[in-house]
């Protein structure tokens, strides 16, 4: 139990146990004496949380947010704090961690990662704490994204915004997220003015306009075996080709966290056609292992291949298109899933049903034209009768006046119920009065 005692001056102090039995005491200065006993009882809760080693509640937790540097130097001191659940943990400090901690992550990603800091750090600065940071504050940063980068860039950006902040209260250098109420992260939806379908004729002027044989498998990887490019084409080694099968084992880096590291695809035309004539000039096992890479990193990185592209693209007097790489993509996915089962072109491509219906099949002019083949012949309308036709006769045979006709009868049997309607009782003969 934590107690208060009155010091001369007005001044007061909580008095407690730690865990080694010893007393300790925590100086508050002059202070009133509910404000006091409030310090008691936090103090109580961090005493009970480093005897159990439980995680201390939340009130207590947004109290250590709130209080100023010199009350936490002092909880510090007395050994009910450590310095890092101080609450002035500076932005860059805890970035950096974080960034440095996920070694669990593709390289890619913690590109990702350092991207969204720095442009953390650069609006926030990098000596603010992480508790100062306010939700009002986020919304104005990513106005100021959005002034400076596209909108799916700036979604994705508050994301992981949102993941880094969320890490730093599981590390209870934080009570809440600033983050947590911010729509609109992650990913925009897919644009379909955005989609660009490739066709045979321009594809085959584009590879004849690639400069060097490299450049050729480049495009024909992306455009006719739908790899993610750069990544997987970049990874493709010589031993993962079988030529007498026409198959190959592509490295998909994407989903190695998902295990599946690798997939199998048969190998296209005009693919297979180039990489025999790359293999007769490079001739794998004598000039260079079987492990060695069919393509160089040489040609440079993902921006560079995208420059690099476009002039490609121009000289073959074809504007370029929004998502260059992504689009010869989903250009032979859309091509193959009008010809094979669904799930072999996912298995194929590397996606599931669901991310290949929602980013990457299109609707093509060639489905228009192929859809007036399923239209049938419609048999001619009949004749319009000269006159109106006769009325409709009753099942029963007609006997005399219809206006005039007698109703009909149902018999009552002995007991005084009416007999039900049968074979037996010709309509003629029933009498609905009984008798």
């Amino acid at each position: 139990m934590a107690s208060v005692s009155n010091d001369k001056g007005g001044s007061k102090r909580v008095l407690f146990f730690d865990g080694s039995g010893k007393r300790r005491a925590l100086r508050l200065g002059k202070v009133t004496k509910r404000q006091a006993e409030y310090v008691a009882r936090r103090v109580e809760q961090l005493v009970g949380e480093r005897f159990s080693g439980h995680a201390c509640d939340d009130e207590t937790s947004r109290w250590l947010s709130t209080i100023d540097s010199a009350m936490l130097r002092r909880l510090v001191n007395v050994g009910l704090i450590e310095p890092r659940q101080t609450g002035q943990t500076t932005l860059g400090e805890f970035l950096d961690s974080y960034i440095a901690g996920r070694t669990d992550v593709r390289e890619r990603t913690t590109i990702n990662y350092q991207q969204a800091a720095n442009n953390l750090i650069k609006h926030f600065g990098r000596d603010r704490t992480l508790a100062s940071i306010t939700p009002g504050e986020c919304d104005q940063w990513r106005v100021w994204m959005l002034e400076r980068l596209a909108e799916n860039t700036a979604r994705r950006h508050c994301s992981r915004a949102k993941q880094f902040f969320r890490a730093a209260i599981r590390r209870r250098l934080l009570v809440e997220n600033p983050f947590a109420d911010m729509r609109n992260c992650g990913a925009a939806p897919s644009d379909p003015s955005r989609q660009f379908f490739l066709n045979e004729e321009l594809s085959l002027k584009i590879l004849e306009a690639c400069p060097t044989l490299q450049w050729k498998l480049i495009f024909a990887l992306a455009r006719w075996q739908a790899l993610r490019t750069p990544s997987e084409p970049l990874r493709l080694r010589w031993c993962d080709l079988d030529f007498e099968k026409q198959t190959m084992v592509i490295h998909q880096p994407k989903m190695e966290t998902r295990g599946k590291p690798t997939r199998t695809m048969r190998i296209f035309e005009p693919v297979l056609s180039l990489l025999i004539e790359l293999r007769d000039i490079v001739q794998p096992g004598l000039d260079c292992p079987f492990s060695a890479p069919i393509l160089f990193a040489e040609q440079g990185d993902s921006v560079n291949w995208r420059r690099m592209f476009t002039k490609i693209v121009r000289r073959a007097g074809v504007e370029p298109w929004p998502k260059m790489f992504q689009a010869l993509r989903a250009t032979r996915e859309t091509e193959l899933a009008s010809r094979l089962p669904l799930h072999v072109v996912t298995a194929w491509c590397g996606n599931t049903p669901t991310v290949a219906l929602k980013h990457y099949l299109m609707t093509t002019n060639d489905h228009f034209e192929q859809a007036a083949s399923l239209d049938v012949a419609v048999p001619s309308a009949p004749k319009k009768a000269a006159q109106n036709p006769a009325h409709h006769t009753s099942e029963w045979p007609e006997t005399g006046d219809r206006q005039k006709k007698e109703p009909l009868e149902i018999p009552l049997n002995s007991e005084g119920f009416q007999l039900v309607l049968s074979a037996e009782y010709p309509r003629e003969d029933l009498n609905l009065h009984g008798s």
